[in-house]
Parts: structure tokens; C-alpha cells; sequence
């Protein structure tokens, strides 16, 4: 009987482990927002925004000089090179999602274009969980210092 209840247990607990696993790719944003400004942060520590009013989730947007279509370009390209996938562009809009290597979780990257102020606003959220110990920060420059190398590269150039 004791060298049964090891497996036993092991057992009882591959199905939790595998729905917690199917589980953690969350929800999807809704619709983006039409009011022109990215969704607020949730009050949870697992989320940046540079349109962000509190404090703990403010972030700088991404700069840039010279043309607007420029700057896009260069941003799908850091995009996908920091592993995000793409999945809606729209007008002055763009949503990615990138999805961690180990537990799969997925995170949802959103970008508007502000072309007559030289900027695009960015927001960086968990889809689970309530911290995410820092990792959409750490993502979103990671982004802005691919972006910057790419307008350096293209030098305001499509």
C-alpha cells in the first residue's frame, strides 16, 4: 500500500497540472478602445501603460523622429524579434502577444500611434495571475531598446 499512494497521488494531480496549464492563456483584450487612449491597468501589479495615471504602472512611451510609417515599421520588426506574434493591425493600432517559454502564460502588448507628437503609447498586461514580478516592464524596454537600434539602423528610412 505505501509504494501505491506515491503513484496514486501522482495520478490525482497530472490532471490538475494539465488544466492549470490549458488555463493560463486567459482571456483575450476585448475590442480595442475607440476613445483613443489604450485600456486602463487592472489594480494589480501585473500591468504597464504610458497612458497610465497611478504611479506604479507608468512607463514612457516610445519616441521617435522622422516619418510615422517609419517608426511602425521598426516597431513590427522589435516586435517580432522580441518573440510577440502579431495579431490584430489596425489604423494607428497594433495588438502582439507574447507567451512565456516555461508555463505558456500569455501577456498582450498594445501600441498607438501618435504621429503628430512623435510617439507611440504602449501597454504591457498579464491576462492571469496578480504580479508578474516585473516582466511587462522589463518587456517594454526591451521592446523600446530594440526599437531605438531599428531607427538608428533605418535612420528615419522605410
Amino acid at each position: 500500500m505505501k509504494i501505491l499512494l506515491p503513484h496514486l497521488l501522482d495520478l490525482l494531480m497530472l490532471p490538475c497540472l494539465l488544466f492549470m496549464l490549458v488555463s493560463c492563456t486567459g482571456k483575450p483584450p476585448e475590442a480595442q478602445p475607440a476613445d483613443g487612449r489604450l485600456r486602463p491597468c487592472p489594480d494589480k501589479p501585473n500591468c504597464v501603460s504610458s497612458q497610465e495615471e497611478k504611479a506604479p504602472a507608468q512607463i514612457a512611451p516610445l519616441t521617435f523622429q522622422g516619418p510615422p510609417a517609419a517608426a511602425w515599421q521598426c516597431l513590427k520588426e522589435a516586435v517580432r524579434q522580441a518573440g510577440g506574434e502579431i495579431r490584430q493591425e489596425e489604423d494607428q493600432y497594433l495588438w502582439a502577444t507574447f507567451t512565456s517559454q516555461v508555463f505558456r502564460f500569455v501577456d498582450d502588448v498594445e501600441f498607438r500611434m501618435v504621429a503628430a507628437e512623435n510617439l507611440i503609447q504602449v501597454r504591457s498586461a498579464s491576462r492571469l495571475g496578480y504580479s508578474d514580478l516585473g516582466a511587462n516592464r522589463k518587456r517594454v524596454e526591451k521592446l523600446r531598446a530594440l526599437f531605438n537600434k531599428k531607427m538608428g539602423d533605418h535612420d528615419g528610412r522605410i
